[in-house]
């Protein structure tokens, strides 16, 4: 008689459902219309295992992401709202890190008209603050195989591509939400910088800065004001405001006190 571990079956099975216990396991995407749950437009359970249905899954899901019509050299096309990769990583992170103890809990993935929100069972071993440069799995053997099979790079690389993407598409920072029993990540749709609250800058600051650091750079107004606000010269002073605050949250350092000019200050994360 054979047997099949869980493990085996959470990745391969060709019906989740078959398996008693993981069943509820299958991740889950809904579809609504608005930024509320009032109306419901979709509602799908997957039913293959992560390895065999990962690809699926993420079509599937950017199938049903909103796009935004842009005109690039006198040109009408139109683009997903949100990145292809920073999807991918956030599913890929949520099937990975998720507690399988956590019963009638699953993988789920909400769309709505202005944000995404990717939601695994159970609470994260680090503080979400630290997403950026920590990593610590809690399916090692599980995380393992993903990577094998090319789904995920275990080494904790995936929220600095989600980061990174965000700020390439120039969208709202990703926020990171530990509930009593779930971890969400949630990206935002495209909002300027005057349509941004003080939350949002001070995110988007932050993130930016672990984001220079852990590619062995400093945050600089200009850096900040450029490359993540996508901002002119003349908005310096709006920025070095978003620095103080964010200065202010403790949450970033300047990297050396003795440097006095505005001009030349460069910044780290506190844990730097």
């Amino acid at each position: 008689m054979w047997t099949i571990t869980n493990l085996v079956a959470v990745l391969f099975a060709k019906r989740l459902e078959d398996f008693e216990g993981l069943s509820r396991k299958a991740p889950r995407v809904i579809v609504y219309e608005g930024t509320s749950k009032l109306k419901t437009r979709l509602d799908k359970v997957g039913t293959k295992g992560y390895a065999v249905g990962f690809v699926g899954l993420i079509d599937f899901i950017n199938s049903q992401i909103p796009t935004n019509e842009i005109i690039e050299k006198a040109i009408r096309k139109e683009v997903k709202m949100f990145p292809e990769i920073a999807i991918r990583e956030l599913a890929a992170n949520a099937m990975i890190h998720q507690d399988f103890e956590e019963i009638g809990s699953s993988v789920m993935v909400e769309i709505y008209t202005d944000r995404v929100e990717i939601t695994s069972p159970g609470k994260p071993f680090i503080p979400p603050d630290r997403f950026i440069d920590e990593y610590q799995s809690r399916n090692e053997r599980l995380a393992n195989l993903m990577r094998r099979f090319g789904i995920c790079e275990e080494k904790g690389s995936g929220i600095d591509k989600v980061i990174d993407a965000s700020e390439v598409f120039q969208l709202p920072a990703p926020d990171f939400r530990v509930s009593d029993r779930h971890t969400i990540a949630v990206m935002f749709a495209h909002k300027e910088f005057e349509d941004m609250d003080r939350n949002d800058r001070i995110r988007a600051c932050y993130q930016h800065c672990c984001l220079r650091y852990v590619m062995n750079q400093k945050m600089t107004n200009q850096s900040l004001r450029e490359r993540r606000f996508n901002l002119s010269e003349k908005k310096a002073e709006s920025v070095s405001r978003v620095i103080r605050e964010t200065m202010d949250d403790g949450l970033i350092k300047l990297s050396d006190p003795t440097v006095t000019s505005l001009r030349y200050r460069s910044y780290v994360p506190y844990w730097a």
